[in-house]
């Protein structure tokens, strides 16, 4: 029996999941001073054998995590950095660990599923598109506020776009401020994506969706693609196992 806790952690919360030998038997979400969220995950089990994270934190939030965990299970965590490459895929930053590390998991689990060229949209609290050639360059990418970013700049930002009711997202006009909003920002997201693709021109990518509004984007866009929820975890799995190989014995 091998158990493995994987954090995916972002800049308000995290996400983990439990897999014992391979095999996913538990997952949830944590917040930092979440009496709730913080019981779920350390008592999600008994013993761990090994900790994997991926996270876009302030160091003193990764320390303090870092702190949490080895205390309830007295393993030390393994947290994942951007290289200038790993498993064919390269980096195109001049200094790849600027580069969020969730972003280049995510293209690592993107390549894994696919031998082509890529385009990898991530989106949760920020757009990023990220494309990578087929023999694995990145070729860049773009990073764009995501919904709720969008939507709260424009109720900071002014004084009389207030509204209450629940709105989906589409993309036809809005006929009250609530859908506008709503509609607007589907449409920037949407043409922010159609706009990126156009720009990759030839060959055309084959399309990878994730993040929280992932499947909105996708079924806003049209354009087909494949919803991979997972695929920040399954990068991690695949560097952290090719860091294991690469261990001096």
């Amino acid at each position: 029996m091998s158990l493995c806790l994987q954090l995916d952690v972002g800049n308000s919360s995290a996400k983990w999941r439990l897999l014992e030998s391979g095999t996913l038997r538990a997952r949830g979400r944590y917040r930092h001073g979440d009496a709730g969220d913080r019981e779920a995950l350390l008592s999600c089990t008994h013993v761990v054998e090994q900790i994997w994270i991926s996270s876009v934190a302030r160091p003193e939030a990764e320390a303090d995590l870092e702190g949490l965990l080895q205390q309830r299970w007295g393993v030390k965590p393994w947290f994942a950095r951007t290289p200038a490459r790993c498993l064919g895929l390269v980096n195109s930053y001049a200094e790849p660990s600027r580069m969020g590390v969730d972003r280049w998991l995510a293209m690592l689990g993107a390549r894994a599923r696919c031998s082509g060229r890529i385009c990898l949209v991530d989106a949760g609290s920020a757009l990023t598109i990220d494309l990578v050639s087929a023999s694995g360059r990145h070729e860049g990418g773009y990073i764009i506020p995501g919904p709720a970013l969008m939507e709260r700049a424009l109720l900071l930002d002014t004084d009389r776009v207030r509204f209450e009711e629940a709105v989906a997202y589409r993309l036809q006009p809005g006929t009250s401020t609530a859908e506008a909003v709503r509609h607007g920002i589907s449409l920037a997201q949407t043409g922010a994506l159609l706009m990126a693709l156009r720009q990759a021109a030839d060959p055309v990518p084959s399309l990878f969706f994730c993040g929280g509004a992932g499947e909105t984007l996708m079924q806003l866009l049209g354009a087909g693609g494949e919803l991979v929820p997972d695929l920040v975890f399954e990068g991690l799995e695949l560097m952290a196992a090719e860091s294991i190989r690469s261990r001096p014995t």
